[in-house]
C-alpha cells in the first residue's frame, strides 16, 4: 500500500522483524517510550527513511514527541491490533498536521 504525503511521506514495508523484537523488548519490561523513542526504537526507525522532515524544520528528537504521543496507536500495532498501514497512515496525519501548524521546533 502506498500513501504519501505532501512532505514526500509514505507508508514504508512494515519492520515485521523488528516490531517483533521492539514488543518483545517491551514484554521483557522495557520502557515503552524506550523503545518508540530510544537509540534503536521506532523513531529512528521511522526518522531513517523520513529524511524529508528535516527540511521542515523537524528534527529527530520532534519526532519523537510526535511518535511517543501517538504511543497508543503503535502499542495496538505492535500488540496485532492495528496494522500497519493504518498505524503509520495515521502517524503520518499527525506529522503533516503539526508541521501545518507551525508546532514544529526549529531544527
Amino acid at each position: 500500500m502506498t500513501v504519501s504525503a505532501p512532505l514526500g511521506l509514505h507508508v514504508p514495508d512494515e519492520p515485521t522483524v523488528r516490531a517483533e523484537e521492539w514488543l518483545r523488548a517491551v514484554n521483557d519490561g522495557a520502557d515503552l517510550e524506550r523503545v518508540l523513542t530510544g537509540d534503536d526504537g521506532v523513531t529512528s526507525w521511522l526518522w531513517s527513511r523520513w529524511r524529508s522532515l528535516s527540511a521542515t524544520g523537524l528534527d529527530e528528537r520532534a519526532l519523537g514527541g510526535i511518535v511517543f504521543d501517538y504511543r497508543r496507536e503503535l502499542w495496538l500495532w505492535l500488540a496485532g491490533e492495528r496494522t500497519w498501514a493504518q498505524c503509520c497512515s495515521g502517524l503520518i496525519g499527525r506529522i503533516t498536521r503539526r508541521i501545518g501548524e507551525g508546532d514544529a521546533p526549529p531544527g
